[in-house]
């Protein structure tokens, strides 16, 4: 085995059980980088580079999402980096399981590359919690847009030079900075009702981030102008009792520009123009509470 690296007290040393692990990895064609303890419970832990042909998932995991997988995919080929290991356990002697982790191997099979970097946990049942464990909250659509906002304008002052297009991989999507300005103004801003316009017709805009943050100021002020009539409206229905989460997604699907757009989309300016007078013309008296009910059913309500 390779030299042996300890993270603890140099008079503590690992049991003899983790020692003979690291060395069956040795033997089975991987490398031991690491023994040490984790954090809370002091228990040990193996940090190693595995052959990716003796690491498989769990056979009682979900089944692979071929899309996460892909875009994992993407993402890796796209930065040349694989930054996070996967958690596997060996049942036995040249096998490795990974219970969290499967979408990444799984990126790395399509890379065709030969190594896996991984946390080996001597303890197999720790296989059984791994849901327990994985318990990280995703991004919602606030979260995301204020940092990619918050990127946006960090980004402006260090490399002004540059613009949207230079980093729309980091960016993610054009219509998540548009968001960021308006979240800045308003953290309860109903970015869920209208994301689906806006991802239609938001795009990277070209120049250097001083020709385009005025522009995206702009684009937020129509947003937030066609946002100001969608208040009133829901206003005026509340007072006609008709109160439903769903209520601004229900006005945006009956009055958005874009209903029959379909090759050529109108302008940015233009859909958002056209929303807001759609909004100031349409008769609220056709709505119906069940009308309401009954469509957001289909659709989740806006946050």
């Amino acid at each position: 085995m390779a030299e042996q690296r300890w993270s603890v007290e140099p008079d503590v040393r690992p049991p003899a059980d983790v020692v003979a692990l690291a060395e069956q990895v040795e033997r089975d064609g991987g490398r031991t980088l690491a023994l040490y303890q984790e954090p809370m419970g002091a228990h040990w832990q193996i940090f190693c580079l595995l052959p990716l042909e003796k690491v498989d998932a769990t056979p009682y995991q979900r089944d692979l999402s071929p899309t996460h997988a892909k875009r994992l995919q993407d993402v890796v080929k796209k930065l040349d980096r694989f930054v996070d290991p996967v958690l596997v356990t060996s049942p036995r002697p040249g096998v490795y399981w990974t219970p969290n982790g499967n979408h990444r191997r799984v990126a790395l099979v399509k890379l065709k590359r030969t190594t896996l970097p991984a946390i080996l946990v001597p303890d197999s049942a720790v296989s059984f919690q791994i849901l327990a464990l994985n318990t990280e909250k995703a991004h919602n659509l606030k979260e995301k847009s204020l940092e990619v906002i918050r990127m946006y304008r960090v980004l402006a002052d260090e490399a002004p030079q540059a613009g949207e297009e230079d980093f729309a991989f980091q960016f993610e999507s054009p219509h998540l900075i548009t968001l960021g300005l308006l979240y800045e103004q308003n953290k309860r801003f109903a970015g869920g009702a209208f994301a689906p316009i806006l991802k239609r017709v938001d795009k990277f805009l070209a120049g250097d981030f001083a020709k385009t943050l005025p522009q995206r100021e702009q684009r937020a002020e129509l947003v937030r102008e066609a946002d100001e009539v969608l208040g009133q409206a829901v206003a005026k229905l509340k007072k006609r009792g008709l109160n439903h989460p769903y209520v601004k997604n229900f006005l945006l699907a009956r009055t958005t520009p874009l209903t029959r757009a379909r090759k050529t989309l109108p302008s940015f300016q233009t859909t958002f123009t056209k929303l807001k007078e759609n909004l100031e013309a349409f008769d609220l008296a056709k709505i119906r509470y069940e009308d309401v009910q009954r469509a957001a059913v289909v659709v989740p309500a806006a946050e």
